[in-house]
């Protein structure tokens, strides 16, 4: 299970004290050194269908004979795995047990049914796990250079969303609606008590927010920025959710100089989207956004920020994401902290008004700014 610290947030100090034994630290090291055929065990027990066929067996357990019957593994390569997964904690033996036989552990059960393992699990596996080969080019470079198991025509992974293999688009779209989505409910209170007419949804993506929000409130006129392939599938769902006279689009990279934004919007919103850019970049959004937004246009800002999450697991799948970023993604953005990213937002003249954490079951924080 995810450890709760005793304060508001994950505990900082345990990355200030090395307290572990060195008989401890040198097991962490061997996990490490065998983390990818460690991974891709488990992918195999899952795609095989033994870790399933371990959790259904329940507490009597399952032998390695049984096992290979049941799923058509030969002994040799159910043995193989589950012995694996048994160093691994995944899968434990049966107790009082004439014979050897398998039962599922916590974290077995983990992986096969806490929706955000699985959803972590399959976007590293089909997003990451290839390109992450070139992790150390993407560091030296600055630049995703692990994107090219997709293709070599695309810059940035956004770019080739809309292109990319059904399973791997999949995956992506998941892990991205996974997070988000679920602080929606919370958000959207939040943003309707300042009665907003007009908003913009930059980053909308599949038009998810905006919908939202027009099922929230009647009168809301929302105009989702996004780049081509993104607002063609949102023009589609918007309009297959009965909301195409209230969902707009402004087409175009929103870092591009050519790209405006409508003037004098009630609120501006971006979920989870300035992670998709460096410190720097953060800071030319947002001076673009400043230009559009009058002295009452609250900006609102929807992001897991990883030094403010009550679980050390939470912490650590962030710090994980940003590897992502750094060599699938674009090269050059992370998951934020708190106070570098209100700083950049800070940077292009605006002032953080109020900020709402522990939003949702992944505890995001929506920081809401307006112009100085």
């Amino acid at each position: 299970m995810m450890k709760k610290t005793d304060s508001s947030y994950f505990n900082m100090d345990s990355f200030r004290e090395d307290n572990i034994r060195a008989v401890d630290a040198k097991f962490e090291a061997q996990k490490i050194a065998f983390a990818p055929l460690c991974f891709q065990a488990v992918r195999a027990m899952l795609e095989l269908g033994l870790l399933k066929a371990i959790e259904d067996s329940g507490d009597d357990g399952i032998s390695r004979k049984e096992l290979a019957q049941k799923t058509g593994v030969s002994e040799y390569g159910a043995g193989v795995l589950c012995e694996m997964m048994l160093g691994m904690n995944v899968i434990k033996l049966a107790k009082q047990a004439d014979e050897e036989r398998f039962v599922i552990g916590k974290t077995g059960w983990m992986l096969l049914e806490d929706d955000l393992t699985k959803v972590n699990f399959w976007f590293t596996n089909d997003i990451c796990y290839q390109g992450a080969w070139d992790l150390t080019a993407s560091v030296k470079n600055g630049k995703p250079e692990g994107l090219k198991v997709f293709g070599d025509k695309w810059t940035t992974v956004y770019e080739a969303l809309s292109t990319l293999p059904e399973k791997a688009k999949k995956s992506w779209f998941e892990f991205d609606h996974f997070y988000s989505d679920i602080a929606f409910p919370e958000a959207l209170p939040i943003v309707f008590a300042e009665k907003p007419r007009t908003m913009i949804d930059i980053g909308g993506n599949t038009a998810k927010w905006s919908i939202s929000c027009c099922r929230y409130n009647p009168d809301v006129k929302m105009t989702i920025v996004d780049l081509p392939g993104q607002t063609a599938v949102a023009e589609k769902n918007a309009a297959a959710a009965g909301f195409a006279d209230r969902i707009g689009f402004c087409t175009g990279n929103v870092l591009d100089a050519s790209t405006k934004l409508p003037s004098a919007p009630d609120a501006v919103w971006m979920s989870q989207f300035l992670d998709c850019f460096s410190l720097h970049q953060i800071t030319k959004i947002l001076k673009k956004v400043y230009e559009a937004a009058t002295p009452e246009t609250n900006v609102y800002v929807l992001e897991p920020l990883w030094d403010k999450q009550h679980f050390e697991a939470s912490s650590y799948s962030l710090m994980a994401t940003s590897l992502y970023f750094t060599c699938i993604a674009n090269g050059n953005s992370k998951m934020y902290r708190y106070e570098e990213l209100v700083n950049a937002i800070s940077e292009a003249g605006f002032e953080l008004k109020t900020a709402h954490h522990n939003l949702g079951s992944n505890a995001y924080s929506l920081l809401v700014f307006r112009k100085k």
